[in-house]
């Protein structure tokens, strides 16, 4: 049987080429989505606005669209409506309302009053005030940056320090144009949203160190190639594995986006935005910045090697 195969074996694409259009790009991108994010701002969920969850447990399977409907009439606002646990268990989350304690209060004798006569057990009522959002947004912005720290540490332990640098920029620019994406489209930053985010930090670094890795053996074994043909012939070789894993978690995420649900739907297009802009960085990013970092630090300019291939020259010791 025949074995599918989107990459021909033997490529020679010449990708770093591209980071004369790549890197300014990349650079735009990201100074738009700082700039949307310091005048439009993230439009943050219960979880950092405040408000009240209230668990329920239905008579028999919950109608989630129905409860959703039905808390909608109420205009309280932002309302999250979700399965958990069992069939007929139910979490409701509802915004902060302007009228401190009271106007929460009320929120709940409404909540109550509505579900009066349909037998609802009401199991846990809480409310997040505003010292516990803003913990919960401190800590999220903790995670975020110690995930970032601890990759620098880690690439910079198992590789060279401007496999480091190269790696912490990649993942940062992908953090950046995700948190514009969210800006954008005004998606529910939430505790999910942040999830997206480490998950896209974890995905994007797995395809970043799979090209690095590839680049430094071929950097023990080729070592009069140039630098530009070496980061081509990396990533060429590992072309296949990143466009069949990027293909298919996409599969699985479009999937998730389609079927899923309203609750986890800004959670899997995040992922899906993450997922390409993450192939994107790993391919066109992660190695152009060891062009940029001066990895072999041999005093020959990559700019060189592309002129001497564009008069038909070869680069000086472009042998293996």
């Amino acid at each position: 049987m025949a074995l599918l195969r989107l990459v021909p074996d033997n490529t020679k694409y010449r990708f770093m080429w591209f980071r004369k259009f790549s890197f300014p790009l990349s650079i735009l991108v990201a100074i738009i989505s700082i700039s949307l994010f310091a005048t439009i701002g993230l439009n943050l969920g219960i979880d950092f606005k405040g408000g009240t969850i209230i668990e329920m447990k239905t008579d028999g399977p919950a109608d989630i669209a129905g409860i959703r409907s039905s808390m909608g009439e109420l205009n309280l606002g932002d309302i999250q409506v979700q399965q958990f646990g069992n069939a007929d268990e139910v979490l409701v989350r509802v915004e902060e309302q302007p009228g401190g304690e009271l106007a929460q209060q009320a929120v709940v004798a409404n909540v109550r009053d509505l579900f009066a006569e349909q037998n609802v057990d009401f199991r846990r009522v809480e409310v997040v005030g505003p010292s516990v959002s803003q913990e919960l947004a401190r800590a999220g912005s903790i995670a975020v940056a110690a995930s970032l720290l601890a990759i620098l540490i880690y690439i910079w332990i198992r590789f060279e320090w401007q496999f480091a640098l190269g790696a912490i920029l990649t993942t940062a620019n992908d953090v950046i144009v995700t948190i514009g994406l969210f800006v954008i489209l005004q998606l529910d930053f939430s505790l999910s949203s942040i999830a997206a985010v480490l998950t896209i930090i974890g995905y994007s670094l797995n395809d970043t160190v799979v090209v690095y890795d590839r680049i430094r053996e071929n950097l023990r074994k080729y070592k009069k190639m140039s630098l530009t043909d070496l980061l081509d012939l990396s990533i060429n070789e590992t072309l296949s594995r990143t466009t069949l894993t990027s293909l298919t978690t996409l599969l699985a995420l479009i999937a998730l986006w389609i079927f899923g649900g309203e609750v986890i739907r800004s959670f899997t297009l995040a992922m899906i935005f993450g997922v390409v802009i993450g192939t994107y960085s790993s391919i066109f990013l992660a190695a152009p910045f060891l062009i940029l970092f001066n990895l072999r630090g041999d005093g020959k300019s990559a700019d060189s090697d592309e002129d001497d291939k564009e008069n038909g020259k070869s680069p000086k010791g472009a042998t293996a």
